[in-house]
């Protein structure tokens, strides 16, 4: 969480993260600035969402992160962060398309836009689940950004490349309608991203 306020994609006491642990995962309490995260405060929750310890709140957005691990075995961590550039094109409920070939990082040809929901609700979850279908990163309408890691420090980074990006596309957007990688090369691409950054031996 510091790193996520270091960079700059969260502010305050917004956003949260977790990680999977074993059958449980541990994500960041509820109200509490990273400077003042400890390692006792961090809360473990059972896979049906139930925290360990009666006496700690959990983030208010628990319910994603329970109902992400429990559909996406490729989640070992989750990052949800309110990055300006991101949360801007969330507030105009748009998707981010494939006006760069790395738009492809997060699995897909496009980042959907989930559907608005009141923050904490599983309704939310419902919405961010559906947008993250076949994807590792999602927006979420007037709200912020998901996205998914076999790693925190993954995690953390494609959180940057969707900020990035969405800043990208507002840039190239302002100056005009972005031109738009059809299927078919979005297709290409994503094939080439199944060895991307491998190292062969």
């Amino acid at each position: 969480m510091r790193e996520l306020e270091r960079l700059g994609l969260n502010r305050g006491t917004a956003g949260n993260l977790s990680v999977r642990d074993g059958t449980c995962f541990l994500i960041t309490p509820s109200g509490v600035k990273p400077r003042d995260l400890a390692p006792e405060g961090i809360v473990a929750m059972s896979a049906q969402g139930e925290p360990l310890d009666a006496a700690q709140r959990p983030s208010s957005e628990w319910r994603f992160h329970r109902d992400i691990y429990a559909a996406r075995e490729d989640a070992a961590a989750i990052v949800h962060v309110h990055s300006t550039h991101a949360t801007a094109l969330a507030c105009q409920g748009r998707d981010l398309p494939p006006f760069h070939y790395m738009i492809a990082v997060a699995g897909g040809a496009d980042v959907r836009c989930a559907p608005y929901a009141t923050f904490g609700t599983q309704a939310l979850s419902d919405a961010a689940l559906g947008a993250l279908a076949g994807r590792r990163a999602c927006l979420l309408a007037n709200h912020g950004v998901i996205t998914l890691g076999d790693s925190v420090e993954r995690a953390i980074d494609l959180a940057v490349e969707i900020e990035e990006l969405a800043r990208q596309y507002l840039l190239a957007y302002a100056t005009g309608e972005p031109v738009l990688l059809d299927d078919a090369e979005m297709a290409r691409v994503l094939e080439k991203f199944k060895t991307y950054g491998v190292r062969r031996s």
